[in-house]
């Protein structure tokens, strides 16, 4: 006999963060629209089990920003970050789970570019210097991530005929 109730969907603990940034090391900063004054990187969980976390970066960079990331150098840092979800949020996941894997990527932009932001996800945004970037962040996984930039910047895509090499 068919239901009617339907099963709770819960989120995937697993996510993303996605630093963008200009080759000149400015950094795209967002205010979050249900946290104000906590500003972040792109972060998004992903959607279902077999989307892969290249796939959710460039999904949320575009819900998020209305950047298309395949346009630009996204390059995966092989970076995971494992933490414990906040209290406040833990209603979102299943019973029992306490943790989340996040895993880091880069959006390199050879210039700052407009932003389509989300609204029931951001209030505002700002270009800013990496290091006033890391400085603003909320969470410690984005602020480490951005303190990498300049080590990172010395290797950076390099660009032949208007496309990322």
């Amino acid at each position: 006999m068919p239901s009617d109730v339907s099963m709770p969907v819960y989120k995937i603990p697993r996510s993303v963060l996605v630093v963008i940034h200009t080759l000149d090391l400015q950094v795209l900063m967002m205010e979050r629209a249900r946290q104000p004054g906590l500003w972040q990187s792109v972060t998004g969980s992903l959607d279902h089990p077999d989307e892969t976390p290249r796939e959710a970066a460039i999904r949320e960079v575009f819900e998020e920003t209305g950047i298309d990331a395949r346009a630009h150098h996204l390059s995966d840092w092989q970076i995971e970050n494992r933490y414990e979800i906040f209290l406040r949020w833990r209603a979102r996941y299943g019973p029992g789970v306490t943790m989340n894997t996040e895993h880091v990527f880069g959006l390199a932009l050879a210039q700052c570019v407009p932003v389509r932001l989300a609204p029931a996800e951001h209030l505002a945004h700002q270009w800013m210097p990496w290091d006033a970037a890391a400085e603003k962040c909320f969470s410690w996984s984005n602020r480490d991530a951005i303190r990498l930039l300049p080590a990172r910047h010395g290797a950076r895509p390099a660009r032949r005929d208007g496309h990322w090499m």
